[in-house]
């Protein structure tokens, strides 16, 4: 072998060794950037708005795939998680369905039953009241004569909310002046008794109003806290 081909040979192992260490190289990004990426998994975001306390469906959602470590702990994997729950918030359209912008709807429990009432949106806690929020309900009462003083109860403590409806405008009655009101349907969970005093109150009282309860707070009324009348403040 002269010397011209051994140079030809030293070259073309040469070659070969760049050709091997450039074929490392690539792999060694490859394995870099699936390290950082990692596996895909399916996620979902929403394609249209959504508004809160409503139902979810799945028409709602598309399904979209991410890199695993990119999604947050709470993200939803799983469309079936939305199964009879709702909105807590107003879900926009492009946001990635998370765990904590939704609730399972409260549902009655045995011995309870549905009632619907309109709260004037004026004198309720507006905006605050959400399904699953406990709220006492106050009505207040003119007095029989003038004699009798006006008087303040709460006709049910600790009433369990299952459904807050849209803002209604609501005609006046008749005699009363041309400004409409807007009132909000509010559904509650109650047993026979406590359903009889909200029909009550709704018919005879001169309004009808909620009052928020705290998460944890203590919900007991103690004596003399049901019913209030001005004359007997101390």
């Amino acid at each position: 072998m002269n010397s011209r081909q051994r140079r030809g040979v030293i070259l073309l192992l040469l070659s070969v060794l760049c050709a091997f260490g450039a074929f490392a190289g690539v792999l060694s990004v490859i394995g870099d950037v699936n390290s950082k990426v990692g596996p895909e998994v399916s996620a979902y975001r929403t394609k249209v708005d959504v508004a809160p306390y409503t139902s979810l469906k799945e028409s709602q959602f598309e399904k979209i795939s991410l890199p695993k470590r990119w999604l947050s702990a709470n993200a939803i994997t799983d469309l079936s998680e939305i199964d009879g729950k709702i909105a807590v918030t107003q879900l926009h359209k492009g946001s990635l369905l998370q765990s904590d912008m939704i609730v399972r709807r409260p549902a009655l429990q045995p011995g309870e039953q549905e009632i619907a009432i309109m709260i004037d949106a004026a004198t309720g806690v507006a905006g605050k009241i959400t399904p699953g929020s406990k709220v006492n309900i106050f009505a207040t009462f003119s007095g029989e004569n003038d004699k009798t003083a006006p008087i303040s109860k709460i006709i049910v403590s600790n009433a369990k909310v299952l459904d807050v409806g849209k803002l209604t405008s609501l005609e006046p009655a008749r005699g009363e002046r041309s400004r409409s009101n807007e009132a909000v349907p509010i559904t509650f969970g109650l047993n026979t008794l406590d359903a009889q005093r909200v029909a009550y109150a709704e018919s005879f009282a001169e309004h009808v109003r909620l009052a928020l309860i705290a998460p944890g707070s203590d919900t007991s009324l103690r004596p003399g806290e049901r019913t209030y009348e001005i004359g007997k403040d101390k």
